[in-house]
């Protein structure tokens, strides 16, 4: 069972809420309405910081005690946030080296929020000095439930290059190498006579002629910010362990340059994160092909592989946007519900919706709440209230349970921040990523996203007979004989080109592609090229058929080593046709795949085909790919995406629990419906 789910037995349901924000008189109306509701918890605080100290050393409470008691009142629970993403002006114009900066040295001034650095000793005394304040005072408040540290963390920016952040990266290489003869080793410095000969020569990537840092030093950067990140958020998780050790602990957001799963196991009770689709979930108005409305499943299974059972701590809940930017439509009838049950679905325990009114002032008063500024009831309202009452009835059936997949793919935080900048990668991750995660939702096969650690063990692979680790750049020695003991095991394990011939430093081992990887692969990489508009990626086609295996944005012609691999598809264009695309090679107890391209739609159903991948729908219902299945424990979701209705054929008697009745047969699914099934 989750901490979430210990801390109450059933389904916490809740908003983000600003008393600061309200005129006093509108308190008791808005608890007592969110408690109508089915509301069980409130966040607030986290950008309170002038509220609690108005002058440097002056504290003061009263207005969140008051709050918290009137919360208290009504039987919800409160979240306080630690203020430290939105520091005082006070503050950061007495100590402008607390203001984080851009590569140029441009220094973010006050007026907007997360404009600090993470490195700064006089930034991080204060925050020490409000978050002990805060956790000493609402300690033992009978309200508190648990601390979010900060804010988001790495959110708006994740690039820190103020004066205190290049000396803190400074000692950072210094503790990491020890000598000067290491670093140079490490990140090639004998190129381009970028040798460094004392300590202080050593800075964060800088400004140059051509845009172009050295990649090694760039990679390191980036691991420096997400420990640097983790040390920020360690010094405030220490104080409230020591201050409020019965309340709980996480922080929210998932954002880049920042290993989450490292920060959850070393400091957090269970990670939260944020959840609006309509980032990018623009809708096809055909449903027939981009699927794009299903994009945040992907990231809710990402913030799954960080904590199995997590907080869901901004749920969208209308249309969303800066007075500048981000310009999202409303949800449609029937999407914030949906939008809900796809955070439950996925691992949610606990799901806070942003935010209860929408705000009348600042940057944010289009990015509106369950509320409009008018305070009188509106369809969103009536939606939450639904929801409310369905999880009044089932909630307590789906807390604690586990997403269930027989299916993974592999990421880590090296490969991912090393592709970044790396032009021949990059865009070979997205077509994978997007292409995989496309097929299986169309498959009705649920996947988990499992991240490469160095915790990682042998039987936290084998309990997914299939993995994708379309394109591992970076493959470490350890990893290599990981994956090698998971084939041999039993295991599937399919990649893609550019596949191992990197080591953890970024550079290039001189070995035959794909490095390591070629003794469970069989093959080895004989020819390879960029493709673009000019050289497009070549046709192939199937060797067990007359059909075309589409390949994408990179071409590496396969060579057979070993005795039990043979070639799956080969091309049929360019230069090198007739040349092997794609290998199947058994390797001990199980298999492995290798395509020498990126993943196109049609070469993942192709080889999913040849597998014969099944969906655990298969044998009980018959689903059109509009709808999305999603499985926690003997609970089983259904989520139609679509604006318009669809039919499900169920082949066997299930329980609907929503409806509290059974179905059978055909049966037609509303535009934005759910279904919740216990079987």
């Amino acid at each position: 069972m989750s901490a979430i789910s210990r801390s109450s037995d059933s389904f916490q349901l809740g908003v983000c809420y600003y008393p600061e924000h309200w005129n006093e008189s509108l308190w008791e109306d808005d608890f007592r309405r969110m408690k109508e509701l089915g509301f069980s918890i409130v966040r607030v605080a986290e950008f309170a910081w002038t509220i609690f100290e108005p002058e440097d050393g002056k504290f003061s409470f009263d207005l969140f005690d008051r709050a918290l008691d009137e919360a208290h009142r009504h039987g919800l629970k409160v979240i306080m946030g630690t203020p430290t993403a939105t520091p005082p002006a006070w503050l950061t114009e007495r100590y402008p080296e607390a203001l984080n900066a851009r590569q140029d040295g441009v220094v973010y001034r006050h007026g907007q929020r997360r404009h600090y650095n993470y490195s700064s000793p006089v930034y991080r005394f204060y925050c020490e000095r409000i978050v002990r304040k805060m956790s000493q005072h609402y300690g033992n408040h009978p309200a508190v439930a648990g601390w979010q540290i900060d804010n988001e963390l790495n959110c708006e920016t994740n690039e820190f290059y103020s004066d205190a952040d290049h000396i803190a990266f400074r000692q950072w290489v210094r503790t990491k190498y020890g000598t000067l003869d290491k670093l140079n080793e490490a990140w090639g410095t004998v190129f381009w006579s970028q040798t460094y000969t004392d300590w202080q020569q050593v800075y964060l990537t800088r400004p140059n002629p051509s845009d172009s840092p050295n990649p090694h030093q760039l990679l390191d950067e980036k691991r420096f910010i997400s420990d640097n990140t983790i040390s920020f958020a360690r010094l405030q998780a220490d104080i409230i362990r020591e201050s409020a050790p019965r309340q709980w602990v996480t922080t929210n957001g998932l954002f880049g340059h920042l290993d989450n799963h490292a920060m959850t196991s070393e400091l957090l009770d269970f990670f939260s994160y944020d959840s609006y689709p309509q980032f990018s979930a623009f809708e096809d108005p055909e449903n027939t092909s981009s699927l794009r409305d299903r994009k945040w499943s992907l990231s809710l299974s990402e913030t799954r592989s960080i904590s199995a059972h997590f907080c869901v701590m901004e749920q969208q809940s209308g249309p969303g946007g800066w007075v500048n930017r981000m310009d999202m439509p409303a949800p449609r009838p029937g999407q914030m519900r949906l939008w809900t049950y796809q955070s439950i679905a996925h691992g949610a325990d606990m799901l806070l919706y942003f935010r209860w009114r929408t705000a009348t002032m600042g940057t944010e008063i289009y990015w509106h709440g369950i509320n409009d500024y008018h305070n009188r009831p509106n369809r969103r309202l009536h939606e939450v209230a639904q929801v409310g009452e369905e999880l009044g009835r089932i909630g307590n059936l789906i807390t604690g349970k586990s997403f269930q997949a027989q299916f993974a793919i592999l990421e880590d935080y090296d490969n991912s921040w090393d592709a970044e900048f790396d032009a021949w990668v990059r865009p070979l991750r997205w077509k994978s990523k997007e292409s995989w995660s496309k097929a299986l939702q169309e498959r009705h096969i649920p996947v988990d996203i499992v991240y490469m650690r160095e915790g990682t063990k042998l039987e936290d692979l084998l309990r997914y007979p299939v993995l994708v680790y379309a394109h591992a750049t970076i493959l470490t020695e350890n990893r290599a004989a990981l994956l090698d003991a998971y084939v041999r095991g039993g295991g599937t394990l399919i990649m893609g080109a550019r596949t191992g011939y990197k080591d953890e430093r970024g550079q290039c081992r001189m070995i035959p592609f794909p490095g390591f990887a070629a003794n469970w692969c069989g093959i080895t990489v004989e020819d390879f090229t960029l493709c673009n508009p000019n050289f497009p990626a070549a046709s192939a086609q199937w060797t067990d058929e007359d059909s075309a295996l589409p390949t994408a944005l990179f071409n590496e012609v396969l060579t057979v080593e070993s005795e039990t691999a043979e070639i799956m598809a080969s091309y049929t264009s360019q230069y090198y046709s007739g040349g092997a695309a794609l290998t199947r090679n058994r390797h001990g107890d199980g298999w492995s795949w290798y395509l020498g391209s990126a993943f196109t739609e049609e070469a993942v159903h192709g080889i999913l085909d040849r597998m014969g991948t099944p969906s655990p729908a298969d044998g009980w219902a018959d689903l059109p790919k509009q709808v999305e299945i999603a499985i926690r424990g003997d609970i089983v979701f259904l989520l139609n995406y679509s604006h318009e209705p669809v039919r499900l054929n169920f082949l066997v008697q299930v329980n609907d629990l929503l409806r509290s009745g059974s179905l059978f047969g055909n049966i037609e699914l509303e535009a934005y419906g759910v279904l919740v099934i216990q079987r």
